[in-house]
């Protein structure tokens, strides 16, 4: 897996400007899915050839009560322990105040490599007097930069790089599927983890999780190589200060973001409730393969179609996830739970499906005949032709006229005619949508 690379410090030093110029763009909210909003706090970055996961975290507050106190504290915590090298980010104009010292203590109990970094030294030059108070933080030498000016930043990067550890063959592992297991607390994630372990006794190895709430177990049996991602629950928004939420999920944004496959796991008791919807948007976001798993189905009455109707019911609360197969299971008694490892295949191999650009004109042509493409004031759309760009999620560049004349409508129902013809079962599709001529 990737390495990660978290930025900390107290609010208003500057990280998030940092943060988006690394990735190199603006990213804040991100709303592809009605009802589903993602406030990104991670992405990928690159330096000098090598990839790693960069983390934004939120200002660590000076103590004010306790509540707020052990939401930073887990922040804080989550942050430190996921990462295999730390950014501390630091005001150069403020000097070392209380909470640096503190952080900086914080950081040091870590034993995590941590580089120390000074922002808002706005003037090309000699670094300014200020930064030799930094010093007394005992983290080593202060790298001065400002994120503002985008000055000094490659320093930083040079550094994380030199600091990053050595490289894994595992980076670039593809011959395993990666299987997150995400869901609200008490659904079963753990119960699920533990009945494929106990039951295939198969395990390969187990690896070091990147929390101490998380362990990634690699697996195999006669259905292939796994690895199986447990994660803690997403909790409801704490109704103290939102900004606590982020670092309950990040655990799990990670390991949607790392996977392959995101079983979703559903209490059957509970039914579909909205946190579910949006843990199941995050891995739909995020483009990767979704198994929806109702766990606990052994406590449920049954009768006469009960599993239709309760399927149903799933798939109306979930609309946009309807490409999700969904299996009823208990992870307590075993039942169904040896039927999802045809699913999990199944599924990532339909997320990494590739299909020719012969075949991609052969259906869209097919759909054109079939239902006419829309228009708007005597001008009429034309798909000129289409390829697919990429996988995981299959992603197709479609060329018309006029972007303006395809509507969502339209849009939803050529997926719909790929999905018809090519499978898709378990995976987002998405478009591109370019007029000719257009740059990319």
């Amino acid at each position: 897996m990737k390495p990660i690379v978290a930025i900390v410090g107290r609010p208003n030093v500057g990280k998030s400007r940092f943060f988006n110029y690394i990735v190199g763009q603006r990213i804040s909210i991100v709303e592809d899915t009605p009802g589903v909003t993602r406030d990104r706090i991670y992405a990928e970055a690159s330096w000098r050839d090598r990839e790693f996961t960069l983390i934004d975290t939120a200002g660590i507050e000076e103590k004010t009560d306790d509540v707020i106190i052990s939401g930073m504290r887990e922040q804080a915590n989550i942050a430190i322990n996921i990462a295999d090298v730390i950014l501390f980010m630091t005001d150069v104009k403020q000097g070392v105040t209380s909470s640096d010292m503190e952080i900086g203590i914080m950081l040091k109990k870590s034993k995590k490599t941590v580089i120390l970094v000074c922002n808002k030294a706005d003037n090309i030059g000699e670094p300014p007097p200020e930064i030799y108070e930094f010093y007394n933080l005992g983290l080593g030498e202060p790298f001065p930069v400002s994120a503002a000016n985008a000055l000094g930043i490659g320093d930083v990067l040079d550094e994380v790089y030199n600091k990053l550890p050595k490289k894994q063959d595992n980076e670039n592992e593809d011959d395993k599927i990666k299987v997150a297991i995400i869901g609200k607390p008490n659904a079963g994630k753990s119960s699920l983890l533990n009945r494929i372990l106990n039951e295939e006794r198969a395990i390969v190895s187990d690896i070091a999780g990147t929390t101490r709430d998380a362990i990634d177990s690699e697996f195999q049996n006669e259905h292939g190589k796994y690895v199986f991602i447990d994660t803690a629950g997403i909790r409801k928004k704490s109704k103290v200060n939102e900004n606590i939420e982020k670092y309950s999920v990040m655990r799990t944004l990670l390991a949607i973001e790392r996977s392959d496959v995101a079983i979703v796991m559903v209490d059957a008791k509970d039914g579909v409730t909205d946190q579910d919807a949006k843990i199941l948007g995050e891995a739909h976001e995020a483009g990767k393969g979704i198994i929806i798993a109702v766990n606990k189905w052994d406590e449920i009455e049954k009768e006469t179609g009960t599993l239709e109707k309760y399927k149903k019911e799933v798939y109306n609360k979930l609309s946009y996830a309807s490409y999700a197969p969904v299996v009823f299971i208990s992870a307590k008694t075993g039942q169904r739970v040896n039927n999802l490892f045809e699913m999990i295949n199944n599924v990532a191999s339909q997320n990494s499906l590739r299909v020719s650009t012969s075949v991609v004109n052969e259906v869209i042509n097919e759909a054109i005949s079939v239902v006419q493409p829309p228009s708007d004031k005597g001008k009429r759309l034309k798909i000129l032709y289409g390829t697919q760009a990429s996988t995981k999620p299959p992603t197709f560049v479609i060329f018309v006229n006029n972007k303006s004349l395809f509507h969502f409508s339209y849009q939803r129902y050529l997926i719909n005619c790929f999905r018809n013809n090519f499978g898709l079962e378990g995976t987002p599709v998405r478009l591109i949508i370019r007029e000719k001529g257009e740059k990319k």
